[in-house]
Order: C-alpha cells, then sequence, then structure tokens
C-alpha cells in the first residue's frame, strides 16, 4: 500500500469515528428535552410455534411501567422510554453505548389477525406471546 493510499484511508477512519460520535452527543444531549421522536429501537426475535407466536423484545432496565404495546393491522407497536439511572446523571461519561431515551418498534407480523394473550418481562426481556383468532 503507498503513503498516499494509507494516509487518505486514516482520514477516512478519522472521520467516520468523528461522526459516531457527534451522533452520540446528539443522542445524549437531547434526553433532557421534549422527545417527539423516539431515539432508538429495541432489537426482536420472532419465533413461531404451531399456532402461537412468540416475540422477545430486548428492554434491559427498562420498567414494564415505561413499555406500551398495541397490536393493529399493520402489526405490533412496542414504545416506551429507557430513562438515564439518576444516580448516574451527574456522573462523568466515559463511554455511552446503551441507548437511553424514547423507543419505538414496529413489527410486522405473519399474515392473519392475532390477540395478546401473554406478556411479561425476564432477563431484561420483554416476552410477547400472541394467538390468532
Amino acid at each position: 500500500m503507498r503513503s498516499r493510499e494509507r494516509s487518505f484511508w486514516m482520514w477516512a477512519e478519522t472521520l467516520e469515528l468523528l461522526q459516531g460520535g457527534e451522533q452520540l452527543q446528539r443522542r445524549f444531549f437531547t434526553l433532557d428535552g421534549p422527545q417527539p421522536v423516539p431515539c432508538w429501537e429495541p432489537a426482536v426475535d420472532v419465533y413461531q410455534n404451531d399456532d402461537e407466536l412468540r416475540l422477545l423484545v430486548a428492554l434491559p432496565g427498562v420498567s414494564p411501567r415505561q413499555v406500551e404495546v398495541a397490536l393493529d393491522d399493520d402489526g405490533l407497536l412496542v414504545r416506551g422510554e429507557r430513562p438515564m439511572p439518576a444516580r448516574l446523571s451527574r456522573a462523568a461519561i466515559h463511554r455511552l453505548e446503551i441507548p437511553y431515551g424514547r423507543f419505538e418498534r414496529r413489527i410486522p407480523l405473519p399474515a392473519g389477525r392475532y390477540r395478546l394473550h401473554e406478556r411479561f418481562i425476564a432477563d431484561g426481556c420483554l416476552m410477547l406471546v400472541l394467538h390468532p383468532f
């Protein structure tokens, strides 16, 4: 690799890292103000056994009281908020990788009509069990 190509590659990587840092900073500094739009989307797994549909939504650190679930013709909507822990709100931040603030995730479902049969949080994940009707 020639010196000029290596220099260009290093600058491109540096710019990419700076942009990522700016995005994190913007996300962090919007936590205290009103947030009309969600900041992040939780990861979701969807499983189907016979006629039962199970959705596992990764929400560590989120209280069940802070989660809203809505089922409609377009699929399933999970939204809520993961607040910054109060004891850490004045701490110096050295790394911030866990997203905080409002979240929302719309999950399309397999064809059919479903009703929410069961809902619980275990091991930091929201489990939703849907049955067809």
